[in-house]
């Protein structure tokens, strides 16, 4: 809902999903589970997939719009999504049973504790759902795409003395997906891919003095077996080891310096496009920063950073970033932010089509972000306000166009992305409130349109495609007697381009704006239970998110939660 994301997905659950920051692809934005990396190395552009992301264990979620290369390397150039999932905080044992429309259950359970030195939480989940048709070319041959997956999340945490903490978080998530390919007249009975995701880190940390140290080791592997309609295998497996040190000094209350460094290792296995033989690939990125953060005045706070990666064979560049916060009274504040980006070749760019003759001649995609915003709250009636310009552009965009011979180089593209984001919270009484998000983004997609041998039917639109130039919603929560707590939400998307596929000869096309209405309840029955239930899409609008592909319909879901 927060203003400068888009969310995508195309059909039901366990569909092929996605987020775009800042009007920019999902492959721009980087995505953090408990500091482990997720994006996939076997995957055509190294993003990462929301497809099997669960909320049961999920604690909070922080969104970094803009470039952030300087922190976050490779890839931060639209933005950064931290995900944190649940730590222990006391002894509690939570259950989560519920049931819901196209035959979908779900079944949590969870454990937690935290006694002497020692917290951990373990996390159960599965899910199963008939699903629906995710492509709507032919309801004759499309079968309901059925989805289940299996998933577990764990944390630990032990001091093993005042200024010495071990910690360590487990991820693993099993799927299966059966799914529709975009072609009339032919069954999908046999499309199928059937999913492993595993992350996990081991970090030490270290006091001393007014200094923190920690030295962490992480690991993410996805391995995916797919099958398409005439029950081909192809599989697909990525990994990526990484071994960091982060160090933070506070030099006093207002000035801290945090610095460290990174050392990335990918590796896959994948079948080229042609010859499709099996081949294997690896790369590695070293490197390192610094950040200081201080305050230059009673009002004025500000951080400057930089990084420097290295690429094993793209080489080495330099980003970085600069922040200013001015607080002009007690209720409000201005900020801006400046920051470059990067995004090396993926490890499948140096194997696309035809192949790249010299690897070393491809160079990282290069950004320049910027924003201001000003934040405010108006205490007569109670309103919180952020309003947030910004713009983000980058150069040197690798495609495979026509006119390089389908071979992946850095193109002279022009690509842009601008906008206003604004956020607004109201607060009748403790029993009522209001939040408006709203999001206005102009966008220019040079990756696509400036290719010199782009067809007539391409860019029938210059913008990037799934991003609507118009988004808001509008969030109702109202408290009513005997603990019932309510939800309504208004969701408005407007026009997009997307991409045609060969049933239109691949003619871009323009998706319709829509307005989804969504309720969600909760009751409180006793000290330590919760029924709740959530209707989403209640006027059963037909729209898409993409091209051809369904999206949910009216469906309700109704739930159990209880904690002992």
């Amino acid at each position: 809902n927060l203003p400068g994301m888009n969310y995508f997905r195309s059909g039901g659950y366990g569909t092929v999903s996605g987020i775009q920051l800042r009007g920019l692809p999902k492959r721009y934005s980087t995505v953090y589970i408990d500091g482990v990396k997720m994006s996939d190395p076997s995957s055509s552009d190294n993003s990462f997939y929301f497809s099997n992301i669960l909320t049961s264990s999920i604690e909070r979620v922080e969104i970094l719009r803009g470039s952030n290369s300087s922190i976050y390397g490779s890839g931060a150039i639209g933005g950064v999504i931290n995900i944190f999932t649940k730590k222990g905080k006391k002894r509690e044992k939570n259950f989560n049973l519920s049931t819901g429309s196209n035959g979908t259950g779900n079944l949590d359970f969870s454990v937690e504790d935290n006694y002497g030195s020692h917290n951990y939480y373990v996390g159960v989940n599965k899910f199963n759902t008939s699903g629906i048709s995710a492509m709507n070319d032919e309801k004759s041959t499309n079968d309901d795409d059925s989805y289940k997956s299996d998933s577990l999340i764990a944390n630990y945490s032990y001091e093993l003395s005042e200024n010495n903490t071990l910690k360590g978080s487990l991820r693993f998530s099993d799927s299966f997906l059966n799914y529709d390919e975009v072609t009339q007249g032919r069954t999908d009975a046999n499309n199928s891919t059937d999913d492993d995701e595993l992350s996990y880190n081991l970090a030490f940390t270290t006091k001393k003095n007014k200094s923190n140290h920690t030295l962490s080791y992480n690991y993410t592997g996805i391995e995916r077996a797919t099958k398409n309609f005439s029950n081909v295998s192809k599989n697909y497996y990525g990994y990526r080891d990484s071994l960091n040190y982060l160090g933070e000094y506070n030099l006093n209350l207002d000035t801290k310096i945090v610095f460290g460094l990174d050392n990335e290792f990918d590796r896959a296995k994948f079948q080229k496009d042609w010859p499709t033989d099996y081949m294997e690939s690896d790369e590695a990125i070293y490197s390192q920063f610094i950040d200081a953060q201080f305050r230059p005045s009673e009002n004025l706070y500000s951080t400057i950073g930089l990084r420097r990666d290295d690429h094993t064979t793209a080489g080495a560049y330099n980003t970085g970033r600069i922040t200013l916060a001015y607080k002009l009274d007690r209720n409000s504040k201005i900020r801006s932010s400046y920051g470059t980006g990067l995004r090396y070749p993926t490890l499948y760019d140096y194997f696309y089509g035809t192949v790249v003759t010299n690897k070393e001649e491809l160079s990282p995609e290069k950004s320049k972000s910027f924003d201001i915003g000003f934040e405010t709250n108006f205490d007569k009636i109670n309103t919180d306000l952020i309003l947030s310009l910004y713009k983000i552009e980058y150069e040197d965009a690798l495609e495979g166009w026509q006119s390089n011979s389908w071979k992946i180089k850095n193109t002279t593209a022009k690509i842009e992305s601008e906008g206003i984001e604004l956020e607004a919270f109201y607060r009748k009484s403790k029993s009522f409130n209001v939040s408006l998000y709203y999001n206005y983004t102009d966008t220019y997609d040079g990756a696509d349109c400036d290719d010199p041998n782009v067809g007539s039917g391409s860019c029938i639109d210059e913008a990037m495609v799934r991003v609507p130039r118009h988004s808001s919603n509008v969030n109702f929560n109202f408290n009513t007697k005997n603990n019932f707590k309510n939800i309504f939400s208004f969701k408005y998307n407007g026009e997009v381009r997307d991409y045609g596929n060969g049933n239109n000869s691949f003619k871009d096309v323009i998706l319709d704006e829509y307005v989804l209405v969504n309720y969600s309840l909760k009751h409180k029955l006793f000290n330590n239970g919760i029924l709740y239930m959530n209707i989403d899409n209640i006027f059963d609008q037909d729209y898409e998110h993409a091209f051809m592909y369904s999206s949910m319909g009216r469906n309700v879901n109704v739930g159990f939660r209880r904690t002992y």
